[in-house]
């Protein structure tokens, strides 16, 4: 399918498909990437089953989201229903990026939420990361599990699977997911040391609120 928007959504998909893979967050062929189109509600998929390495734009999938192939090339991620689930119920959400990054995944199959030991987490996710109980995956109850877990946050955990994080872009998305990794090993790391300090949850709120109207070049 042959369109400039659609061409740079696929691009971008690519791009942080690589950098995931490449950062050790995505072993193999696992985790996904999808972002979608606003004003076609298009979204643009890794496909199933293959090497990061090995794809070029065209080879990134296009569903609508009722599931259905508009570039009928490759089969779409497994985890597609996650992905569309998401899409339909969070006009917020405009890119999604799981992983299977280990420290995070590591509280994912200890059942326990991450909790906000370090500022950075209350930026990007608002509070803890909360689990999602486990559900077979590949399924509309897989996405719909994970989207009440997560309810107004930016991330969720997926009992014994990984991590699912969102944001308006691929870049807000990305950046969630690093940050509940890096929120993760800094927490077991702070438990060697000894019991961390948690940050209260309104203060959670009270970071959150501000990174979203003046952190960087806003406000």
């Amino acid at each position: 399918m042959k369109n400039a928007k659609l061409t740079a959504l696929r691009e971008e998909v690519l791009g942080y498909s690589l950098k995931m893979s490449r950062s050790g967050m995505a072993p193999a062929t696992w985790g996904n990437v999808s972002a979608r189109d606003p004003e076609s509600g298009i979204v643009a998929i890794t496909p199933s089953g293959m090497e990061y390495e090995t794809l070029t734009p065209e080879d990134i999938c296009l569903v609508d989201l009722d599931g259905n192939k508009i570039d009928p090339k490759w089969k779409p991620s497994t985890e597609t229903p996650l992905h569309l689930t998401f899409y339909r119920h969070r006009s917020d959400v405009n890119a999604i990026v799981h992983t299977h990054s280990i420290f995070a995944t590591a509280f994912a199959c200890a059942n326990q939420e991450i909790p906000v030991v370090v500022a950075t987490l209350a930026s990007g996710v608002g509070g803890r990361v909360p689990v999602a109980p486990y559900q077979p995956s590949g399924t509309e109850e897989f996405g719909l599990g994970a989207l009440k877990a997560m309810g107004d946050r930016t991330a969720v955990l997926l009992a014994n699977h990984g991590v699912v994080a969102v944001g308006a872009s691929l870049k807000d998305a990305y950046t969630v997911a690093e940050l509940v990794e890096n929120a993760a090993k800094i927490a077991v790391y702070a438990r060697v040391l000894g019991e961390p300090w948690e940050i209260p949850a309104d203060e959670a709120r009270r970071i959150r609120e501000k990174y979203l109207t003046k952190y960087g070049q806003k406000g």
